[in-house]
C-alpha cells in the first residue's frame, strides 16, 4: 500500500511539475527595433489560418505543417458571427473552440498573434459581424453607436473568458492582441479607436495591443501610443520608415498581413502569385529583421454561407468563392506547395544554425469516387414553409433570417419590364413555375422583360444572399433580399408572400424518385458507400448554382461561372460505409448522378455543358 501511495505521489508531483512548466510565464514587450521575449529579440515568422475554415480534426496537422515550414507563430482572426449567430447565445464548441485552437498551437511550440477585433474583413460574411446587427436598419456598426457598442462589449467579455487565460501574461502563448482591423480604410475617428482599446482592457486583455492598416491608411487607422503594424508593404526600408513615423521614431517592425497569394471572386480567374518572386520578397523582409505574418499560410475553405463580398464606389458587387485556397504555401487541403518549399528554404537561412526544421510531410492521399446516384428529388416549390404576408417584400433581416434564400411570391396579369430595386444579391424569376430568367447584382442586372404573361399568373422571385459585403464603405448598408421594391413597367407591385428558406440544415424535406425536367430549384439526394476514406473533390461542372451537404456538413457553394469548379471534401467528413450527399441547384435540373475527382479545379472559368 505504501509503495502504491509513493508511486501515486511521484506521479502527481510529475504531473504538477509538467503543468507548472507549461504555465511558465514569459515576458513579451516592445523593444525599440524588435519584439522582446524574456529580454531577447524575437523575430516573429508567422502564418495566418482560421479555426472556422479548417475541420477541427486537422488543426494539429496544420500546426505541424507550420512548424515544418519554419514558422514560430500563428496569426488568426476570430469571427464574431461564428460565435454569436443568435443574439445572446454564444458558441465556443466544436469548430468554434478558439481556446482549443490556441492550446494546440502552444502544444506544438507556436506563439499566437490574436486578431479578435469584431471587424475582421477576411472575405467572411459581413466582415465577421453578426447578421442580427442589421435587424434595426438605423444601427451603425464600426461606430460609437451605443446599440452597437453594447453588443460588442457583451461579445468581447464572453470571448475574454476563452482567451484571457491564454495570454503570455498568464502563462499562455498569445503574444499580442489586435484591436479593430484596417480601420483607416473605413474612417478616422480616434475616439472610436480608443473606445476599442478600453473595451479590450476592461475585458482583461492586459498584454500588448496593436493595430494594422494598409500603408496609405495608417495615419487614419492607428491609435497613438500603440504599435501600428502595416499590411501589404514589402519594401523593408518603407516598412521601417512608415512605422517609425507613427510610433515615436521606433519599432518593432511588423507586417501584419504579407500576401503570398490572394482570394477569388466568382466569375474571375483564380488568383496566383509566383513562388519565386514571393520567396525573394520574403528573404528581403526577414533579412531586414522585420517580423511578418503571411496572409494566408493556409486558407482552408469558407463553408456554409459564410463567404463575403467586396464592393466600393467604383467597383461592382463581387462575392467570393467558397475555396479559400488563396494560392497559399499550404493548399486548401493542407498540402505543401512549391511556395511552401521555397519559403522553407528562405526561412531556414534566417534561423540560428542549431535549429533544424522538421521533415516536410508527404502530400495527403486522395481518392476519386465514381458515379454517385442521385435518386432522391425534392422540388423546393412543392414544400414551402408557411409564408408571411406583406404589402411590400420583406428583407432577410425583417424575416429574422440570417443566410440562404427567400422566395417572394405575388400575382400579376400583364407583361412589361420587371425591375427589382436594390436586389441583394441574385434572383431567379418564374412565371407559373417556369424559370424565365435571372438577375445578378454583380452585373448590375436588376430588370427583366416579361412577355406573354397570362391573367393572374404566379410571379416567383427566388433571392439568394450571395454574401454580405465585408470591406469598404457599404458595411452599414448590408441588408439582404429585396430591400426596396418591385415594379412592373414602373408601377409598384404589392401584396407578397415571403417564404424563408435558410437551409441551415436539410431536415424535413421529403424526397421522391420522380425527377421532372422542369427547371425549378430542387434538392437532389443520394447515398454511396466507400471502403477507403481520403480527401476528394466533388466535380460540380455539370451543375448550375447552389450548395452541397455531405453527412450533415454544408461543404459550401458552387457556381458554374467558376473559376472554382470543385468542392473540397475532407477525409474526416467521409465515413467508411454509407454516406449521404444532397445537392441544391437553383439553375439546372434533371440531375441523376455526381462524382468526385482526386484533384481540385480552381481555375476553370467556364463549366462543361
Amino acid at each position: 500500500m505504501k509503495k502504491s501511495l509513493t508511486i501515486l505521489s511521484a506521479a502527481l508531483l510529475f504531473l504538477s511539475t509538467n503543468l507548472q512548466a507549461q504555465k511558465a510565464t514569459h515576458k513579451f514587450e516592445l523593444g525599440d527595433s524588435s519584439f522582446m521575449l524574456d529580454g531577447k529579440p524575437l523575430q516573429m515568422i508567422s502564418g495566418e489560418m482560421h479555426c472556422a475554415r479548417i475541420p477541427k480534426e486537422y488543426w494539429r496537422d496544420r500546426m505541424k505543417m507550420a512548424k515544418a515550414m519554419g514558422l514560430n507563430t500563428i496569426g488568426t482572426y476570430v469571427f464574431w458571427n461564428a460565435h454569436e449567430e443568435v443574439q445572446g447565445k454564444y458558441d465556443f464548441s466544436g469548430n468554434n473552440n478558439i481556446a482549443e485552437f490556441v492550446k494546440i498551437a502552444q502544444e506544438e511550440g507556436l506563439w499566437v498573434v490574436m486578431r479578435p477585433s469584431p471587424y475582421a474583413c477576411a472575405e467572411w460574411e459581413f466582415g465577421g459581424y453578426p447578421w442580427w446587427l442589421l435587424k434595426d436598419s438605423s444601427v451603425k456598426v464600426r461606430s460609437k453607436d451605443p446599440r452597437f457598442i453594447e453588443a460588442y462589449k457583451k461579445y468581447i467579455n464572453q470571448l475574454a473568458k476563452q482567451l484571457v487565460p491564454l495570454q503570455v501574461t498568464h502563462g499562455g502563448n498569445i503574444l499580442m492582441v489586435q484591436i479593430e482591423n484596417e480601420y483607416g480604410s473605413y474612417s478616422d475617428d480616434k475616439s472610436y479607436m480608443d473606445l476599442n482599446r478600453q473595451i479590450f482592457r476592461e475585458a482583461g486583455f492586459d498584454g500588448v495591443l496593436f493595430t494594422c492598416d494598409g500603408a496609405d491608411q495608417m495615419t487614419k487607422g492607428y491609435l497613438p501610443g500603440y504599435l501600428p503594424a502595416v499590411n501589404g508593404l514589402e519594401d523593408p526600408v518603407e516598412v521601417k520608415k512608415l512605422i517609425n513615423k507613427h510610433h515615436e521614431g521606433k519599432g518593432p517592425y511588423y507586417v501584419a498581413e504579407w500576401y503570398p497569394g490572394w482570394f477569388d471572386h466568382w466569375g474571375e480567374k483564380h488568383a496566383k502569385v509566383a513562388a519565386e518572386g514571393a520567396a525573394k520578397k520574403l528573404d528581403a523582409i526577414l533579412g531586414a529583421g522585420i517580423s511578418i505574418n503571411m496572409y494566408m499560410f493556409h486558407g482552408g475553405t469558407t463553408r456554409d454561407f459564410m463567404n463575403g463580398a467586396n464592393m466600393n464606389k467604383t467597383e461592382a458587387y463581387a462575392p467570393q468563392v467558397s475555396s479559400y485556397d488563396y494560392d497559399s504555401p499550404l493548399d486548401e487541403a493542407g498540402n505543401p506547395t512549391e511556395k511552401f518549399l521555397k519559403f522553407r528554404d528562405v526561412i531556414a537561412k534566417h534561423l540560428p544554425a542549431d535549429i533544424k526544421l522538421p521533415a516536410v510531410p508527404a502530400k495527403k492521399r486522395t481518392i476519386a469516387i465514381g458515379d454517385i446516384q442521385l435518386s432522391g428529388y425534392a422540388p423546393v416549390f412543392n414544400k414551402l414553409p408557411k409564408g408571411l404576408t406583406s404589402k411590400t417584400p420583406l428583407t432577410f433581416e425583417e424575416l429574422n433570417q440570417a443566410y440562404g434564400f427567400v422566395l417572394y411570391r405575388t400575382h400579376i396579369s400583364a407583361a412589361g419590364l420587371l425591375k427589382v430595386k436594390e436586389l441583394r444579391d441574385y434572383a431567379t424569376i418564374y412565371i407559373n413555375g417556369k424559370q424565365i430568367g435571372t438577375l445578378d447584382r454583380r452585373l448590375t442586372k436588376d430588370s427583366l422583360q416579361l412577355v406573354n404573361v397570362p391573367k393572374n399568373a404566379v410571379l416567383d422571385i427566388l433571392v439568394e444572399n450571395n454574401g454580405r459585403i465585408n470591406y469598404g464603405p457599404y458595411l452599414t448598408d448590408n441588408r439582404h433580399g429585396i430591400t426596396r421594391e418591385v415594379s412592373l413597367d414602373g408601377k409598384i407591385v404589392q401584396n407578397w408572400e415571403n417564404y424563408s428558406l435558410p437551409f441551415a440544415n436539410l431536415k424535413g424535406w421529403k424526397y421522391t424518385a420522380a425527377n421532372i425536367d422542369k427547371v425549378q430549384p430542387a434538392l437532389y439526394k443520394g447515398t454511396f458507400e466507400v471502403s477507403d476514406v481520403a480527401d476528394t473533390y466533388l466535380d460540380m461542372r455539370r451543375f448550375g448554382k447552389g450548395f452541397v451537404f455531405l453527412n450533415g456538413h454544408n461543404l459550401g457553394k458552387y457556381w458554374n461561372i467558376g473559376a472554382q469548379q470543385t468542392i473540397y471534401v475532407p477525409a474526416v467528413w467521409l465515413k467508411k460505409g454509407k454516406n449521404e450527399i444532397t445537392v441544391f441547384d437553383q439553375l439546372k435540373s434533371g440531375h441523376t448522378k455526381i462524382s468526385t475527382l482526386a484533384d481540385p479545379i480552381l481555375d476553370s472559368p467556364v463549366a462543361a455543358k
